[in-house]
């Protein structure tokens, strides 16, 4: 675990050293909630909060993705990574250190945009919804962690983060992040469930008060997850075979 901690350290000294990457990163999320939160607050509170909730979630899939796709893309290419990749600790604890980096980016991030939006909207939740909540974004590490890191590792790094922006956008809408996600139109409704938004969606909103999730889009996160397991493994075997081999 201590090099996981010393992997994250790293991450996090290195992104407050950029500031234009690391308020591109934090931004999104208070950004979606002043322009498109605020100006369509109702009366309603648990609307609200749902909407805060999505919000959230939209915190998450961006940074993962985006920061997992581009970030692993680029460190193939730096020599201190080929080496620490030389080193007998494996990958596991640069994983953990990035997922550990990753919930401190969440907090920065998100933490903001729910102020703002449980000060000026309707949005009202107990401890107890918010503890729930907030074990909701921690489970949403995992799937879209290993989608930004299979896209990281199997694709070239200068195509890496505009892959990493054409997935994320997708996902939101058709997740229902950016609409009412039991009134989506057309096709979206139908595709809507097997997207991995949706189910992480589902357990947000039902977390805060809202129906019961969908089992088919509970599944399909289950198979999203499994599957860009698969494939960030063997994404990194076959780019450990091609420099070390």
């Amino acid at each position: 675990m201590s090099l996981a901690l010393a992997y994250a350290r790293f991450k996090l000294l290195e992104i407050f050293r950029i500031p234009v990457s690391f308020f591109g990163v934090l931004c999104p999320p208070l950004i979606a909630v002043t322009f498109f939160v605020l100006p369509l607050n109702g009366d309603d509170p648990l609307v609200s909060t749902m909407v805060l909730g999505s919000m959230a979630v939209f915190g998450v899939v961006i940074i993962c993705i985006m920061e997992y796709a581009a970030d692993a893309s680029q460190d193939r290419e730096t020599p201190w990574y080929q080496y620490l990749r030389t080193l007998p600790a494996g990958p596991v604890p640069q994983f953990l250190g990035r997922v550990l980096f990753s919930l401190v980016m969440i907090v920065l991030s998100v933490g903001p945009a729910m102020i703002v939006g449980a000060l000026f909207t309707e949005a009202t939740a107990s401890a107890t919804q918010i503890l729930a909540a907030a074990g909701v974004l921690v489970l949403a590490v995992v799937p879209f962690s290993l989608i930004g890191l299979a896209a990281g590792y199997a694709i070239p790094p200068k195509s890496a983060v505009a892959v990493g922006q054409l997935l994320f956008l997708p996902l939101a809408f058709g997740g229902g992040l950016f609409s009412d996600p039991y009134n989506l139109p057309g096709f979206i409704e139908v595709i809507s469930p097997y997207l991995p938004t949706r189910g992480i969606g589902d357990l947000m909103w039902y977390s805060l008060g809202g129906p019961s999730p969908n089992p088919l889009a509970l599944v399909m996160l289950v198979v999203w997850t499994v599957a860009m397991a698969a494939v960030a493994a063997w994404a990194y075997r076959r780019d450990e075979g091609r420099r070390y081999r």
